[in-house]
């Protein structure tokens, strides 16, 4: 079967699209430790979650903050893990390594790479969407542009490079992180039909 999508979107295009708005149930924010294995027990019920991290942007040379947040969706609710605050729990972890539980992100090297530095671990059912879009053809790579090319739909980036280490997450941080980890999930379901392998 072959895929419906366009290659390719050009950022002009993208402007003019209308701005995505949180389509789940609720967004749970999670800032203490114990709040861990409630979430985690919610989230290892689906077979497929998306995910997403957000980290202190640095301005100065050299400087790398570590992850600060971890974004988990299921497709009704998305839970934003405080790391920075909280740590990476067993129970986190467990989820992180979890076979039977799929988590789908995009440039998952990069956020791997950086949740290695606070714990080591040792990832399991892992799906980097690009990784599949060029199988139905799709040679953008950003998440903005997929979902744009699928959905006709514009994620905005507003919030990207704000404070995620804050004393407090405000309503439109809170809601642009739930929205790039839904976002993966809604993605690969849209995909879905037409990969061989998944």
């Amino acid at each position: 079967m072959t895929a419906p999508f366009p290659p390719k979107i050009e950022k002009e295009t993208i402007e003019t699209l209308p701005v995505l708005t949180y389509e789940g149930r609720r967004i749970v924010l999670i800032d203490q430790r114990e709040q861990h294995a409630k979430a985690v027990e919610e989230l290892s019920r689906f077979p497929v979650i998306g995910f997403d991290t957000e980290t202190k942007p640095s301005f100065a040379k050299g400087q790398r903050n570590k992850v600060a947040l971890i974004q988990l969706s299921t497709p009704d609710t998305c839970y934003l893990f405080r790391v920075n605050k909280t740590g990476l729990t067993k129970e986190l972890l467990d989820l992180l390594c979890n076979r039977s539980v799929m988590k789908v992100g995009i440039s998952l090297k990069d956020d791997l790479h950086m949740l290695l530095q606070r714990a080591r671990f040792i990832p399991q059912n892992w799906l980097d969407i690009q990784h599949v879009a060029p199988q139905v053809g799709i040679e953008d790579m950003s998440l903005q542009k997929i979902y744009a090319i699928i959905f006709g739909k514009k994620i905005s980036k507003s919030q990207r490079l704000t404070n995620w280490e804050g004393a407090v997450l405000t309503d439109k941080q809170q809601m642009y992180a739930a929205i790039d980890a839904w976002a993966c999930m809604d993605i690969f379901n849209a995909l879905k039909p037409y990969l061989d392998h998944v």
